[in-house]
């Protein structure tokens, strides 16, 4: 698992000129093994979004055994990257193409002022947020929806169709929680989706807007802005055959340190 906070990183993917996390993860990979090591990653994460459990698999020759990397990457990398647990895995896994859901949280604040201490972490909202009206919208992304009203450009020849398992809203104290998990996103889709579902709470729209907005109704055609990623993080990814906690569509990516020994190839798994 790798770990970061990604207030200060144009994203997860390597940029020209742009500080991101890849950058950074392979330019440690580099220090320790001597090799130019290009990495995959299960999630290409917004500039600004954070994650908890980003999973990604590199080819190495590298002689040092698989249990040095974490610390050894972690002695390289800085404050707000961190290696988690590092996995032996088979040479054909990809941690992008191998995964059966994602699960990203949106976090965000609903109080009458900003939190000092949280504000690299959530989205404030001042108004407060009626979260059934919410919950009961975000019930029209569950299933196999064309997310394409929810990109803002998604490329025309590529599809925006995706299976979302579930997009589950709810509140703790002064915070409302949105949390949810699907085969993949598109570009943006999540905080599009999430922005909408906010001016919901706030009785801008009633629920139905939703799906006028997924199926291109005349009633749907609203407008309103992006939510920003500092309340977006990348909490899971599941594997059907990593790990030991099962959930609905697989196995958790997080198996307790030493668990996941395929063997026999040179590719290695930073979970």
């Amino acid at each position: 698992m790798v770990e970061y906070e990604g207030t200060r990183y144009a994203g997860f993917q390597v940029q020209a000129r742009q500080t991101t996390v890849q950058g950074e993860l392979e330019k440690s990979l580099a220090r320790f093994t001597g090799e130019a090591i290009h990495i995959r990653a299960a999630s290409r994460t917004d500039s600004g979004a954070h994650a908890k459990g980003q999973v990604v698999d590199f080819a190495t020759t590298s002689v040092h055994p698989v249990d040095q990397f974490p610390r050894a990457l972690n002695f390289y990398l800085p404050v707000d990257i961190k290696v988690q647990a590092a996995y032996e895995v088979d040479s054909r896994f990809n941690s992008r193409w191998d995964a059966l859901s994602r699960t990203y949280r949106y976090l965000i604040l609903n109080r009458l002022w900003p939190s000092p201490l949280g504000r690299n972490a959530c989205f404030w909202v001042r108004d407060e947020l009626d979260i059934a009206r919410m919950a009961a919208a975000a019930q029209s992304l569950v299933g196999w929806r064309d997310f394409r009203p929810m990109s803002g450009g998604y490329p025309e020849n590529k599809s925006a169709v995706r299976k979302v398992y579930r997009w589950d809203v709810w509140r703790e104290c002064d915070k409302v929680i949105i949390e949810c998990e699907a085969t993949g996103f598109i570009r943006h889709q999540i905080r599009r989706t999430n922005a909408l579902l906010i001016e919901i709470g706030k009785g801008r729209w009633p629920p139905s807007v939703m799906n006028d907005v997924l199926d291109n109704k005349p009633e749907g055609r609203v407008h309103w802005a992006t939510a920003p990623a500092l309340g977006l993080c990348l909490e899971n990814v599941t594997y059907s055959n990593l790990g030991s906690q099962a959930n609905t569509v697989g196995d958790s990516a997080f198996p307790a340190l030493g668990q996941v020994q395929n063997g026999g190839g040179a590719r290695h798994e930073a979970n």
